[in-house]
């Protein structure tokens, strides 16, 4: 794979810095990189705004997206890719494609459709569309790549001696997560296993208004919210010290988390409560767990037994470069469909 003297426009919302780590792999693979922030504003309250009535920010959004162009008339690319498509507006794609007549469009969606209604309607512009939901890929007629994991993860598969946690999760407080989390971890207390769980909330205001107004956030003991994220060297330590990671996806996603990748890509048992998992390749019982999130139950013997070995080839379909390798030159849809 080689984007040398390859120019590459690149939008999307920012992710947990994974926006700049897909950046920086691809400048490393020889690429110049250009890339901006897909939403104006990553305030909380833009960000509400975007969700719930995007209209009320469309002067905002329109200016914004018109600056950018400014900034870049200029500049010849041979790719335009862009990651979610939550605000962008159709006349930016338009220009952009009018600007460079030879470019290369790429979509990828990490979000059910129904959650992002934006992407629907842009859908048409792009040479090659892909999504991270199985379910979407065929409603969609589109595309199935499920997400990646980055290089240093891969890295801790060297440490196998180092478990400090049985179990362990990390993640932004949201629906049930607080309830599973606490749930998994009274088991492990009663069977003496051990168990770390981080709950980061970006703001005490919304943390408070959905603990007013949310019943899942009613139990939530604000003693055991941070209002800090973890750094990124924590969460790798963390990993690093752990047996299994708990990932518990939003109720109505159907599509497979990074911390799903990250979790295998590390060498790590995973226990899910998304079920989706069992229609993967790389799926096996002995290193995956699936819970039913209203009705927890683990398995002693899923601690128990060694992780087995995935192999190479699903280990690099699961990498960042694989990621990379099929959105922009070959579609992996005959290995993720199984």
């Amino acid at each position: 794979m080689n984007f040398k003297d390859k120019k590459v426009l690149l939008l999307t919302v920012s992710f947990f810095n994974y926006e700049k780590i897909i950046a920086q792999r691809l400048r490393e693979l020889g690429a110049t990189v250009d890339f901006y922030d897909e939403r104006p504003s990553n305030s909380i309250l833009a960000k509400g705004i975007i969700r719930i009535k995007k209209d009320f920010y469309k002067t905002q959004i329109n200016k914004y997206y018109q600056k950018i162009l400014e900034e870049i008339k200029d500049n010849q690319y041979d790719y335009f890719l862009l990651i979610k498509g939550e605000v962008i507006p159709p006349f930016f794609i338009e220009s952009i494609k009018k600007i460079n007549k030879d470019i290369k469009t790429v979509y990828y969606n990490y979000d059910s459709f129904k959650n992002n209604p934006n992407a629907e309607h842009i859908l048409h512009f792009f040479d090659e569309k892909f999504t991270f939901d199985r379910n979407d890929a065929l409603s969609y007629n589109i595309h199935f790549r499920p997400l990646f994991y980055s290089k240093e993860y891969e890295e801790i598969r060297d440490y196998k001696n180092t478990v400090t946690y049985n179990t362990m999760f990390i993640g932004t407080a949201h629906s049930d997560r607080y309830v599973i989390s606490e749930a998994v971890k009274k088991w492990c207390e009663m069977n003496n296993f051990s168990s770390f769980a981080f709950y980061f909330s970006p703001s005490r205001f919304v943390f408070l208004f959905k603990k007013l107004f949310e019943s899942t956030f009613k139990e939530f003991d604000i003693n055991k919210i941070s209002f800090q994220s973890l750094k990124h060297s924590e969460i790798i330590d963390l990993y690093k010290s752990s047996q299994a990671i708990l990932d518990i996806n939003h109720p109505w996603q159907k599509g497979l988390t990074m911390r799903t990748f990250e979790a295998l890509g590390a060498g790590r048992k995973l226990i899910t409560t998304n079920s989706e998992i069992k229609y993967y390749p790389f799926y096996n019982a002995q290193n995956i767990l699936i819970i039913d999130r209203e009705n927890i139950k683990l398995s002693k013997l899923f601690f128990e037994s060694d992780t087995v070995d995935i192999g190479q080839d699903s280990l690099y379909k699961m990498s960042l470069d694989s990621w990379l390798e099929c959105l922009f030159f070959e579609h992996q849809d005959n290995y993720w469909f199984n």
